[in-house]
């Protein structure tokens, strides 16, 4: 009720002594503009949810309603500072993802690296054209069909002291996806805006990581491309070589993503890194599994895989562990080349794809694979329908316990 020019608002939670990240998160969406704190304590966790439960992606509105900021008070300023990173971090996520393909397309990603690279001194490095043929044949060749402004390129950003432990973090940047030749219903089109959303993934996770100074020789992988249809399309049947060398026989052209993926995951085995994290929209096997809010987690290490499901419990950002069955790996053969893109039993696919992958990282590499689906169907308190960030924040709490800052 309102006294005199200050508010007082009454609002339960479930567990006061245990927060979660979202139990405050629908007051920030439905609270008139002002400055709140909580009553008894700091908003410890909660504090994230009400940043992000604020967020409007309103670009293309011109109804946008002007809101002021809900600002909620707290003592813990070392913590406050960690949430607002966490919480941009996300937000530029659902920014990159929400964003249509033709203003988002390849040369929108490298943009953003660019920014981000400038930001924090790190080396940017950006490869296309002839370049991108000889280097990273895949991404060439799922990428060619596009039209010359969204022209296919592997953004690379390199950062931190060659001396610390190498991490490799990847993003799946099919900028928009038609399902090439076999080409995708338009029903099943309507959201491949959102299939670069593990490039936007692995950027806001790399400016986590420079933002605090983690003690890491980070190389961050961004093959971004276009699968489009056109005339020079590559054709189910074709024979890819790639980075690798291994020959890959296309079963199906709309499992784009792990062969621009597998070029990428080549590149950062190349120098034998402690550790690689992927992230992709790769599977809709991964959601007819684990519905829209579990990514998919696959990893070599147990260890790795378990210090990676406990930050997701810990962050509130839970993801969840499938295999990579020896057994099933015979499903990808193929009768004339080293491998097939795709199966065809139907059974299995996300872990069938994770094995894929798998094929083109080093042997004794420490590897972790996400099968994110990037987007919110449905509006949750502080988590809006739209692009979202899954399995960012378990991703970022693991790595800060794996390289604490100095």
């Amino acid at each position: 009720v309102p006294d005199g020019d200050h508010w007082f608002v009454v609002s339960g939670v479930a567990n006061p002594d245990n927060l979660s990240s979202w139990c405050m998160a629908k007051l920030a969406e439905v609270l008139p503009a002002g400055t709140y704190r909580r009553a008894d304590g700091d908003p410890g966790k909660a504090a994230f949810g009400w940043v992000t439960g604020q967020y409007r992606f309103d670009r293309y509105r011109s109804d946008a309603p002007e809101e002021g900021p809900r600002v909620l008070l707290t003592k813990e300023a070392k913590a406050i500072d960690a949430v607002l990173a966490e919480a941009a971090a996300v937000e530029l996520v659902r920014d990159l993802v929400n964003t249509p393909a033709e203003d988002m397309g390849p040369a929108e990603l490298e943009a953003v690296a660019t920014q981000i690279a400038k930001a924090h001194r790190a080396e940017l490095h950006v490869t296309k054209g002839d370049a991108l043929e000889r280097d990273y044949p895949m991404v060439h060749m799922v990428g060619r069909a596009a039209n010359r402004s969204h022209a296919p390129r592997m953004i690379e950003i390199e950062w931190g002291d060659p001396k610390h432990p190498r991490l490799a973090i990847i993003g799946k940047g099919v900028c928009f996806d038609s399902g090439g030749l076999d080409i995708k219903p338009s029903s099943a089109m309507l959201l491949m805006k959102k299939d670069m959303g593990g490039a936007a993934h692995a950027l806001a996770l790399a400016e986590l990581i420079m933002q605090a100074n983690l003690p890491v020789r980070l190389h961050v992988l961004v093959p971004a491309v276009e699968n489009a249809v056109s005339g020079n399309a590559f054709r189910p049947g074709d024979v890819l070589r790639s980075r690798a060398g291994i020959s890959v026989e296309i079963g199906n052209t709309d499992a784009e993503g792990r062969l621009i993926l597998a070029d990428a995951l080549t590149r950062a085995g190349e120098a034998k890194p402690d550790l690689i994290i992927d992230f992709a929209t790769l599977t809709g096997a991964a959601r007819t599994a684990l519905g829209p809010d579990l990514p998919a987690l696959m990893a070599r290490e147990n260890a790795t895989a378990d210090a990676l499901l406990h930050a997701g419990e810990e962050n509130d950002d839970a993801v969840w562990r499938l295999p990579l069955p020896n057994a099933y790996r015979e499903w990808l053969k193929s009768d004339i080349a080293d491998i097939n893109n795709s199966h065809s039993n139907g059974f299995a696919g996300a872990s069938v794809a994770g094995l894929f992958l798998d094929r083109f990282v080093p042997e004794g590499l420490d590897w972790a694979h996400f099968d994110t689906f990037a987007w919110r169907p449905v509006a949750k308190p502080g988590r809006p329908k739209g692009g979202d960030a899954l399995s960012l924040r378990a991703a970022w709490g693991m790595l800060r316990k794996r390289y604490p800052a100095h």
